[in-house]
This record gives C-alpha cells, structure tokens and sequence, in this order.
C-alpha cells in the first residue's frame, strides 16, 4: 500500500553510485554491523548483537531497515519507537586484502570521508584514530601495518547524546540550543547538538524528523605511493577579463624525507576539449609538504556565467607530476573562470547594498535555500540531486543556499550547479542556536573542517560565497539567547560571545581568505557582517518570518518589507495528495491524525493551525483533507509570488529573493516548492513565472496597484495592456501602449486606485488583466482581483478538458467559458511531467499543455482531474 518502501530499497542499491569525492576510490571491502555487544539498548533489542551486512556509505538506520529490523522511518508515525538508535553504540567492520603492488610502496594512508561521529577506528587489532567531527575527513598512515590477506578494520561508533549529554548537565548555564526532543532520548533543557559537529538537522527540525544516526556516511580511500604524492590542486585567478586570464595552477606536493628534483606539467584544456595551454618544469621538492605554482595565460578566455547571463563554459586543468598517469601522482578538474564580488556600496541613508558582482555585472538573485534531501545523506545520489537542480534552473533561478544545518554537499551537488549556471551561497554548518566558540578545542575542530570543505570545493564556479553560520548572530541578539544567558551569568554570556567573534569573525573568515580562491566571506545570515544590528532591512541579507511566523501577518505585509537581499522567508504547504499517500493511508488523512501531526514538525506538529489560519484569511475553509491540500499550496504560490515580486521590483536596492526552501527531507509539510519524491507544488510553477527573465508585477497593496515592469537582460521594445473585465468576460476598461523596458532594471507603468479601475463595477465579480506583450504574443500576465480570492464571484464549471496525442506527447486543452482561478491539473500517481500548472484563464481562452510521461492515453484520462477555485 504505501510505495515508499520500495523507493527506499531501491535508494538503497543506488548509494554506492555518488557517495565518493572525485579522484577517490572505494576501499574493497566487506562491511558488517552489529549493536556494540554489551550497550543498555541490548536488553530491549535482543539479536541485535550479531554481524549482519552493511552499505557503506550508508548508515545504522539504513542498515537496520535493510534487514527488515524497523519500519519504514517515513511512513505512518514510527519516530518516537526508533529514538533508541541514538542512545545507543554501533560496531562496524570491514575485512579487506591488499594487492602486492600497494603493499610495496613506501607510504599508505587510509582516508575517511565521513564518520558520524564519535568514532574508536582501530586496524588490525591496534587503535588507528579517534574522529569527533562529522564534516572532516579523517587521514591515518598505515605503513607497515597491512598484510596482503585479511586485515580487519574496526569501527566503534558512541551515541552523541550519552557522550555529550553529562558534560552539557554539569554546566552552571546552558548556551541556546535548537529544536528539544518530545520523545525524551535527551533532557529538554539539556540538549547536546550544538556541541557536536554533527548535521543539527538529525536531531530534528521544523520540516523534518529526528534521526540520531551514526556510520560511515561517506566513503573510504586506501591510497599508498613511493617517495611524493600530489595531494591537491588549486587554480587561482590573479586577473581576469574579456581579454585576458592570468592564472596560478598551485600544486600541493608531499615529499618523503630526501629532497628531489621533479618533473612538473600542468595543461589546460578549453571547454571544446582543445589544449590552449601547457607548462612543464622541474622543481626541487624539500622533505615535508611543498606548494609549487605553476602561472598560465589564456588569451580570450571563455568566463563562467549564472544561467541567463552567458555561457557555463569550464576548463579542464591536469597536474601531473614525473608524467605519471598514477592517481597519487596526477590530478584533473573543472573549473570555471569568473570573477566574484560581493558588493556593499553605502547609500546616502547609511544603508548598505548586498549585491552579487559576476564578471563585473551585478545579478539580481532569484532562487530558494536548499536543505539536505534526506535525513540519511548516503541515499541521495547524483539523480535525485540533478533532479531537483534541474527544477530549480527550469523555475528560472540562478542562485541556491545551502542552508547551514545540514552537510557540506558531494561534489556532484557543486558539478551539477556549475553546468546549470546556478549561484551557491554555501553556509558553514551551523544552523541554529549558539556554538562554544569559546573551547580552543571545538575551534581547532572547525576550522580542521572549514579547510578540508573549502579545499574540496573552491574550484567550483558556482560557489560565490561562504557564510558562517545560519541565524545565531540573530538569534543572540534579537531571540533572547543573549539576553536570557547575560542576565543569568554576565561573564559567561561575554565569555560565549567572544567565542562567536572569534570563530564566526576571525577563523572562518581567515579559511576563506587563505583557501577560498577569492569567494568573499560573510560571517552569519541574516547580518551586516557582525555590526551592531543583525537582520537589518537597510543594511545586509534579511530573514523576515513575520509572515507565517510571529506575529503571523498576513501576505500582504510582504509589500511593506523591502530589503536590501531577501535570503529567507516562506509559507508552508503541503505535498500533493500522491506523496501524502505514500506515507499515511487515506483513513489517516485529517488534519489532526496522528500519522499528519507527525508528519508537521511546524510548532511541535501543530503546524496545521498556522497553516489553517492563512488559507482561512485568504480561500475560506477547506472542504476536506483533499481540499486542505489544494488550498494550500494555492496559498503558497499566491503569497510568495507577492513577495518575490516585490523584490524584483525594488531593484537595484533589493538584490536578492531566496524564499525558503527549494526541497524537501521527507515526506511532510513544509515550505518547500519540490517535494520528497521530486514533484512540483504550485508554488515551483509559479516561480516559473514569478522568476521569469521578464515578467509584470501588478502588486495590490491597501486599495490601489502598482504596476512595474521587469527585464533581467538588454532594453528590449514591447507592449503593455490594461484591461478590466468581469468574471463573464466583459471588457469594462482597456488601455495598451508602447514600451522599452529598461536593460537590467524596473520600468515603472504607474499606480492604480480601486476606484479609478472599477469606476462603480461590482469589485467581486470583476478583475483587473495586466500583460506584457512581445511580438504580438502575451509573455507576461498577472490577474488583479479586488476582494479575496474566497470573497470572489466565480461561475461554476466553467472549465472544459480534452486530452489527445500530439506527436511525442499528449496535449491537455483547457478552455474557459468564463474566468477560472488557480486551475491545477493532477494525474495522482501517474509518472508524467506537465508544461505547466496553477492557470488563470479568461473568460473564453483555450490553453494547450504538453504532458509526458510513460502512460497510455486511456490511463492519462482516467486520472485527469482538474480543480479550480471556482468548484468550492
């Protein structure tokens, strides 16, 4: 009945396929686990002691699910029974030979990828290393300690909560932490996440579950080599532009302990495969680590552009050290040659600008924060993340960030968002609360980690920013951490604070200075880089959740909030009725069922209320379960399309819209526009529109509308048109004229009063048509109503389907008899990809829509439904 299962099992056998960094290999290997013999949780889970088979990557919830050993983690509502996972200690082990060939080299060294978390690794009975950091990759030299048959890598993995929790209860005074766990594996007022370097999002979040899990969630690479090895290849950029490249090729070389002479060549390769440029020396390598450049120009280069500005052209730059092809001794990357500035000009207000400067042109970024795509990473392979990317560029975007409670993505995150032209802000992973900044130790850890994720993917054009942390600056300052933890203990409080500055202000800001290739820095969003005021509409990037947050204004207070880059804000709904049916059957769907509450992690699972409350303000009340659902995201789409909008249209002092969020973690309710499976809400159609390169903003605010034009690109000619009609399709007022919308900027058409556009009409049953034209064609369209939508007069069944083969696809032919509102077209279950969706019609407009899919004709009819606001 409920079909996740199956698409669990098959991510299963995918995890293998994009779990390892490039130029790494798997260690061949045969991996077990087991509950470490002896833990408390044994008694409660007998069997559980003997070795079964492991995935690695993988992780001990994926692993337990493999055999069948718990329920799904994501259908009904098995969340509270699985939290003993996290209280507990899990063993894995790997048997594996090695070949003559490595066993001869001088020097051998074991690399881990990922280890979550706090893990005793020991190879061949002897201790190797002790991890605690999640994010790092963990190096061990083991010389002399292989044999060519059956060597045994052990791995004890410690729950994070029994090994943190009695140092956070001995503490005087707690520092804020995240979201508390109502199923009492850890004390409300005691938690341990922010005091791990473990993804905070695993011990849960307001969009997806808690799941403590522990394992080898990336891979592990056996590497051995003689006398040097390359370990790392950079290429920076000292200048750049249309004429010109210089470039740095910086090699990192390792040397045993006799210095040598070596044989350099580095070559260049342009985005057609064709050599443009090729260096070739000896150097002498000093025992120890040596950094070796290698300076290249290229005349004419091709630059990397954001998708709708140019061209995502990249080289190819190879290392090879002695001529060797050997992957210890040569190395090959992509890279793309832009420039990045992130611009802070200071305004005649005192404000300051927030503006994204590629290649000299500033880009006004539209797009949405990502979040992990499952709360266990080793299921996301390379499809499901190209996917998802795929959607985001098809909605026009060009700017994703990666939100700081997760993980540091796989390279082919970055590989993907580099060939589609999308902008990365990448967070720290941080995400909430506040750090202990002030332990040398955790400090020391961090930054271990911030340079091994920066090395491994600074070469990638699409990262144009490193930011510190998500929320904490805020949260110190305007939640109350601060305040609360100063009128408790003043010199702790300063003591924590400090320990802020020094990691969010001097450390990672020093990373990215040293390694990050010239991506600016940014210590926490929201901020103004650690000045006095953090989420600051006048100066810096801006969260705003006083919409769908406290105090819970209504949408239209998005037109009263004009930042200077907008880089969170959102509105729930939830997932289609298909994906609500793959986790709760439908006797579980009703808003107050237990399987739907677990599956709203919004205010403690009563979620449902907030969202209850903006669909009310705006289309009434839901029907059914059904209804609810439709409604929804109706909403969704609306209210953020009115904020997007504004953003654009408050160009150049607004330079950014990243609603929250792009994607899901599971299968729930969320602010996500892409849910869990990959299927589109209305709100990822609308911003298709919301987004697209040119577009109209008629935006109504307090009885009058102001209409502006948009264009991303060159001064281009058109037309505008105004008419006003009702729901029947008479045209009360018309006006259409010429226009020339200015190159990368707002044109502004004017401002419209009720009255002035009515003038008497019934404001239920009439609406105001504001389009663009280009070349005869409508490219643009926003329909303007005068009450809300619930308050609106629309004739019923006014909405005809027929559905057809039209060469390589099906066509769906809508055709209004009068106007329709929010029509969203749904085959359920059905695998087929529709052009487009959530429509208004005119009253007498035929739409064609191109479906695809591997249906048959009959069975594309038989799922078809068609719901409009004009049906409640």
């Amino acid at each position: 009945m409920h079909r996740i299962s199956n698409a669990v099992r098959l991510l299963l056998l995918l995890i293998a396929l994009g779990a390892f960094p490039a130029g790494a290999a798997p260690l061949q290997a045969q991996w077990e686990f087991r509950l470490l013999p002896g833990d408390a949780q044994g008694a409660a889970h007998p069997g559980l002691q003997q070795w079964r088979a492991a995935t690695v990557p993988g992780s001990v919830h994926t692993d337990l699910l493999a055999h069948e050993l718990i329920r799904d983690p994501y259908v009904g509502a098995p969340e509270a029974e699985l939290q003993w996972i996290g209280l507990a200690d899990w063993e894995y082990r790997a048997r594996f030979d090695v070949d003559a060939a490595s066993l001869a080299k001088a020097h051998a060294e074991l690399r881990f990828d990922g280890l979550d978390t706090y893990a005793e690794v020991t190879l061949n009975g002897k201790p190797l290393l002790r991890a605690d950091n999640a994010h790092r990759t963990w190096h061990a030299r083991v010389e002399g300690r292989l044999r060519a048959k059956g060597n045994e890598l052990q791995i004890v993995f410690r729950s994070p909560i029994r090994t943190l929790l009695p140092g956070v209860q001995a503490m005087p005074h707690r520092i804020a932490g995240n979201y508390p766990s109502p199923y009492g594996d850890e004390p409300k007022d005691a938690m341990v996440g922010n005091f791990a370097r473990k993804p905070a999002y695993h011990f849960g979040w307001d969009w997806g579950p808690r799941y403590v899990t522990a394992g080898v969630w990336r891979g592990v690479d056996l590497q051995a080599w003689d006398a040097h090895r390359l370990t790392d290849v950079a290429v920076r950029t000292d200048a750049l532009d249309a004429e010109n490249a210089k470039l740095a090729v910086v090699l990192q070389v390792e040397q045993d302990a006799v210095a040598a002479p070596i044989a350099v060549d580095v070559e260049v390769r342009d985005p057609d495969g064709r050599s443009v440029a090729r260096v070739q020396r000896t150097v002498e390598l000093k025992p120890g680590r040596n950094s070796v450049d290698v300076p290249v120009e290229l005349a004419k280069p091709r630059r990397w552009w954001p998708v709708g500005h140019g061209a995502q052209d990249r080289y190819t730059v190879q290392a090879r050290l002695d001529g060797s092809a050997d992957p210890v001794l040569a190395r090959e990357q992509r890279i793309g040659l832009r420039a990045v500035e992130l611009r802070r000009e200071q305004d005649d207000k005192g404000g300051h600008g927030f503006a994204f400067v590629i290649n000299g042109v500033p880009i006004f970024a539209k797009g949405a924060n990502v979040i992990p795509f499952d709360a266990f990473p080793a299921r996301v392979d390379a499809a499901r993340l190209r996917q998802v990317l795929v959607a985001a560029r098809d909605a026009n975007m060009n700017m994703l960030r990666n939100w700081g409670g997760g993980y540091y993505e796989d390279d082919a995150f970055f590989d993907i968002a580099d060939e589609l032209g999308l902008l990365v802000w990448q967070d720290f992973m941080f995400g909430g609360g506040m750090q202990p900044g002030y332990d040398p130790a955790f400090r020391a850890s961090v930054v271990a980690e911030a340079r091994d994720n920066v090395r491994r993917l600074r070469h990638h054009p699409s990262i144009v920013l490193w930011c510190g942390n998500n929320e904490e600056e805020t949260a110190w300052k305007d939640w109350g951490h601060g305040r609360d933890l100063k009128s408790a203990d003043p010199a702790f409080a300063a003591k924590v604070w400090q320990g802020y500055v020094d990691l969010f202000g001097n450390d990672l800001r020093q990373v990215v200075s040293e390694d990050g290739l010239g991506v600016p820095y940014w210590s926490s969003s929201p901020s103004n880089d650690l000045d006095e005021k953090a989420n600051d509409s006048t100066r810096g990037d801006k969260h705003y959740w006083q919409v769908w947050g406290n105090p819970a204004l209504p949408v239209q207070a998005y037109l009263r909030e004009t930042p200077r880059f907008m880089s969170e804000y959102g509105l729930q709904a939830w997932p289609a009725v298909a994906t609500v049916d793959q986790i709760a059957t439908r006797a579980e769907q009703r808003i107050d069922s237990p399987v739907i509450r677990a599956h709203q992690k919004f205010m403690a699972g009563e979620g449902n209320t907030r969202l209850l409350h903006y669909i009310e303000l705006g289309y009434g009340t839901p029907k059914d379960f059904e209804d609810f659902i439709y409604l929804s995201q109706v909403m969704q789409a609306d209210g953020i399309a009115l904020a997007a909008l504004h953003h654009r249209a408050s160009r150049p002092y607004t330079m950014g819209s990243l609603y929250w969020q792009l994607n899901d973690v599971w299968p729930g309710a969320s602010w996500s526009s892409v849910d869990y499976f990959g299927r589109w809400k209305a709100l990822h159609y609308a911003a298709r529109r919301f987004f697209a390169p040119v577009t109209v903003a008629a935006l109504r605010d307090e009885g009058s509308t102001r209409v502006r034009l948009i264009n991303d690109g060159a001064a281009l000619d058109a037309r505008w048109r105004l008419r006003v009609m009702d729901v029947e399709g008479k045209v009360l007022r018309r006006r259409e004229q010429a226009v020339t919308l200015a190159a990368a900027g707002v044109t502004d058409i004017g401002t419209y009063a009720d009255a002035e556009l009515l003038a008497g009409a019934d404001p239920a049953r009439t609406v105001a048509v504001f389009e663009l034209l280009q070349d005869g064609k409508v490219t643009a369209r926003q329909v303007v109503g005068f009450v809300e939508a619930k308050d609106q007069v629309l004739p019923r069944q006014q909405l005809t389907s027929t559905l057809a083969i039209d060469g390589d696809h099906y066509r769906l032919r809508l055709h209004s008899a009068a106007l329709v509102r929010a029509a969203w077209i749904d085959f359920g279950a059905l695998d087929v990809q529709v052009e487009d969706n959530l429509l208004d019609l005119l009253p007498g407009e035929t739409r064609d829509i191109a479906v695809r899919g591997p249906v048959d004709l009959v069975a594309l009819r038989e799922a078809l439904k068609v719901k409009t606001l004009n049906d409640r």
